[in-house]
Parts: C-alpha cells; structure tokens; sequence
C-alpha cells in the first residue's frame, strides 16, 4: 500500500454536498456515499477533521435578504450545520467508526465545544472529527471556519469537495466551454475574485501556507487519489502547485 500523501487532511464539505439530487434537506444515500469515502481514507491510517456546511437547511446571507436580522440568519446558519454534522456523524459511527463532534456553539447535549488542544488529542487517537457551527460567529462563513480549522489542527492540506472537479474560470454548470485552471497561487485566486472560497479563507491560507485542492466530490474515490498523489481537481497554494 501506498504511504498517503498527507497525513491529517481538513475536508470541507458544503451543506449542499448532502442534499444529492434534492431541492434541499439530506438526501440520505448521498449522505451514506459521502460517510463511506471518508471511511476509506481513514482506513489508510490519515487523519481527518471536517467542517461541514449548512445551505441545504437554510444560508445566513439569504435568511437576512428575507426580513430577518443578519445575524440572526447567520447563527440559524450555524445551527444548520450541526444538524448536518449529527447526520455525517451518525452514518460514520453506523459503521463502527469512532467519532467526535466539537462546536463553536455550546450544544454540549450532542456535541464538545472546540478546543483546539482537546481537538488534536482525538486525531491522534484517530477519531474522525466533525467541525460544527462555523467559527462561533456571524459574518464568518464555514470556508474561513475550514482554514480556520485547519491551521488549528496543523492540517497538511484543505481539501474543497465541490460539484466539478476543480476552479474554471467561469462555472463549467452554466458554461460548458470553461476552462479548468489546474494550479493557482493565493494571490490569483484574491486578484482574479475566483468564487471557489471567500477572501478572508484564501487570505488565512495564503498567511498560513495552507494549500487548497478543489476536488469532485460525486466522482467516487477522488480523495482516495489525492492521497495516492494523483493530480485531482485544482490546487491553490504559495508557488500555485499546492
């Protein structure tokens, strides 16, 4: 067997990631897929954390365009990923993986609060870790929770589970003739105003040296790959080859 690539790796994964082929909510045999490709890459002994999104449930910013106060929609947001964290959790622990739920919100019926310490105790145990609720506040999205996350528990890499298998300069779902971008630097990605993860998350990761590869999430095996160091999707970082 290969030696992975990465030893602790921060998958960030959308809310919308959950929903599969539905309007909104979880569609559950997407949610069971999803459990099962992070199983086979905690099988190889790396450790994983993830955060996880909320926009299947309900998004701050479209909660606040509709009447209610933006930072109320942004901690119903919040709230929205332990919904979804519960879920992953749940499917992961189905087949037998231990896990642990940590969030930036005290919900402490279902989950620890994050503590960075503590956090990178239960990696080394090799638990899989679920990042619940952001960063705690508002006006921050879960992409800057993921760098965020990750610089915390020195992760080697974010990888960005997508629906299309890596950065274009335009979306590939609206135009069939983008062109895929397969390595970019930080400053490209702030410059160029590529919407693949907010500024204030590519800016942690460009202060940090924490590279990004943007991957397809419904092309079964792609994380697998990216540890087995097959080039998969676009990767962001310091020399644009993360």
């Amino acid at each position: 067997m290969l030696k992975p690539l990465y030893n602790r790796i921060l998958l960030k994964l959308s809310g919308e990631a959950l929903q599969g082929g539905n309007h909104s909510g979880i569609d559950f045999n997407m949610l069971n897929y999803i459990a099962q490709e992070i199983i086979q890459v905690h099988d190889t002994g790396v450790d994983i954390g993830v955060v996880i999104g909320g926009g299947n449930i309900i998004r701050g910013d479209i909660a606040s365009r509709n009447g209610i106060d933006r930072v109320s929609g942004d901690y119903m947001g919040m709230l929205s990923t332990a919904i979804n964290a519960i879920a992953l959790q749940s499917y992961l622990e189905k087949y037998d993986k231990v896990t642990r739920l940590m969030s930036a919100i005290e919900i402490k019926e279902v989950g620890e609060p994050f503590i960075r310490r503590r956090a990178i105790r239960h990696l080394e145990k090799k638990r899989i870790v679920i990042f619940a609720c952001g960063t705690g506040n508002p006006y921050f999205s879960t992409d800057t929770a993921a760098a965020l996350r990750a610089i915390e528990i020195k992760a080697d890499v974010i990888l960005k589970a997508t629906k299309v298998d890596g950065v274009y300069n335009e979306d590939p779902l609206v135009n069939p003739k983008a062109i895929k971008i397969n390595h970019l630097s930080f400053m490209d990605v702030l410059q160029q105003n590529i919407k693949i993860m907010d500024s204030t998350a590519i800016s942690l990761c460009m202060e940090n040296k924490m590279p990004i590869i943007v991957f397809d999430i419904n092309k079964k095996g792609n994380i697998k790959k990216i540890l087995d160091g097959e080039k998969i999707g676009s990767s962001i970082g310091e020399d644009s080859h993360a």
